[in-house]
């Protein structure tokens, strides 16, 4: 896990010290907050070209509900890897990739019952109408 972790990281800074050795060598001038204020901007704007027709779509169709799991999914890995990465700085755990492995199938399994559960709720609803028609 800190392994990963620390790959991750040493990715991020070397994708920083050259964007940083851009804005040094053009003399664009940006500072550093300047820097992050387009870089994270611009992804964020990328971001959402992408997943809002996929959206977009999906509430045509309905699944509303899908949208909700890709949105949970999502805060919950950052969660996760935010509480490994808390053990790690603190001392009070172990970092573990396996931790957010696991964490994430609890989540998977216990949404997969969820849904189980609310198709039966759906299909008995989707009979009795039918039957009284």
């Amino acid at each position: 896990m800190k392994e990963m972790l620390y790959s991750a990281v040493e990715t991020i800074a070397r994708i920083h010290d050259a964007i940083n050795r851009i804005n040094d060598t053009k003399q664009y001038g940006f500072t550093d907050k300047g820097l992050h204020f387009f870089v994270i901007g611009l992804l964020g704007l990328g971001l959402t070209l992408v997943l809002y027709p996929l959206f977009k779509a999906l509430v045509r169709h309905g699944k509303t509900l899908t949208i909700t799991w890709i949105y949970v999914f999502t805060v919950l890995i950052v969660i996760t890897f935010a509480i490994e990465i808390g053990q790690g700085f603190t001392h009070t755990g172990t970092m573990d990739f396996d931790d957010i492995v696991f964490g994430i199938f609890g989540f998977v399994v216990f949404f997969a019952i969820f849904a189980l559960i609310r198709g039966i709720i759906h299909l008995i609803a989707y009979l009795v109408r039918r039957r009284r028609r």
